[in-house]
């Protein structure tokens, strides 16, 4: 079996069960050495005791395989945890090559119905958590370029959603920490790239303990075969992005399911107006925009069974 990423080391977020778990197993199938991390919440809303219990189960089972693993019991949205977690890596496995962020919670309410908590607890867990497992990561492929003279080996595989590209009426937070992932990614990106590191984000569609409502119904298999949305369809396009042959492959943002890989593109402009005078009027912009959009589709925010192209079973 080809083991591209023999030699090399990962961290994976959220780690002990569904779409984490899986991308860890393909990792450490794929010949990397793999820090497991889960703060092992039973709860998808980040409820519940934490347990060391998932992320050890995942470690055991790459272990049985034949692969290396350890299991990290933290919470990536503490700063200092993160820390501990890139520490226990690079002390573990005597360096840091791959990150991958999946570590999250879901707090689903309208706009008009959400607390600040149900906010404040989603971005933390995913905006933050995201920037802090990067920082750190960051430093230490910085330190090992300035050392080494040059480019080192390093690769970020974040995780947003479709609710940021698509919309999601009741997961304002969740939409907009994914939204806040893509920039970090982008941002991430373009600063480390001098060093050897790149950075992609993925839109995964997988049917988790998170989505398992969402995907109720929808592409459910009816006999023996894979289950579309299962996240082993996930795991193969994380395992290629954290892999040398991705080297070139840097800033982008990709959706992936159940066979399929969609190259996102970054924002163009659909129309542009000028102005006959040195500023706008109202009138003017009246004049300009409205019969543009009057020409559009009334809603353009697709329904969820279109944006993910699924049907019910």
């Amino acid at each position: 079996m080809s083991q591209p990423l023999a030699g090399l080391s990962a961290i994976v977020t959220g780690a002990g069960r569904g779409l984490g778990r899986a991308e860890a197993l393909e990792l450490a199938r794929l010949g990397a050495s793999v820090v497991v991390n889960d703060f092992g919440q039973p709860g998808r809303d980040g409820s519940g005791e934490a347990s060391a219990a998932p992320a050890e189960e995942v470690a055991a089972e790459i272990r049985a395989a034949g692969g290396q693993a350890v299991a990290h019991l933290g919470d990536v949205a503490d700063h200092e945890q993160a820390r501990e977690l890139v520490k226990l890596a690079v002390d573990t496995y005597g360096k840091l090559d791959i990150l991958v962020n999946n570590a999250g919670i879901l707090r689903d309410r309208m706009i008009f119905s959400m607390g600040e908590d149900e906010w404040d607890s989603v971005i933390r867990v995913h905006l933050k958590g995201h920037f802090n497992t990067t920082h750190f990561a960051s430093v230490h492929w910085r330190a090992r370029s300035k050392e080494a003279g040059g480019p080192v080996y390093g690769r970020i595989v974040n995780t947003s959603s479709e609710a940021f590209l698509a919309g999601s009426a009741g997961q304002p937070n969740y939409a907009a920490a994914k939204g806040g992932i893509v920039g970090l990614t982008t941002s991430s990106a373009l600063a480390l790239g001098k060093y050897g590191v790149t950075a992609n984000a993925i839109c995964p569609r997988a049917r988790t303990r998170m989505t398992e409502d969402v995907f109720a119904g929808f592409g459910e298999p009816t006999g023996d075969e894979l289950d579309p949305l299962a996240p082993e369809h996930v795991a193969p396009l994380v395992g290629y992005l954290a892999g040398p042959a991705a080297g070139k492959v840097n800033g982008q943002l990709l959706v992936v399911h159940g066979g399929m890989v969609a190259v996102v593109e970054r924002p163009c402009v659909a129309a542009k107006f000028d102005t006959a005078k040195e500023v706008f009027s109202y009138e003017e912009l009246d004049e300009a925009l409205s019969p543009y959009y009057a020409d559009r589709p009334a809603n353009e925010t697709f329904a969820a069974s279109e944006v993910l192209g699924l049907k019910r079973g």
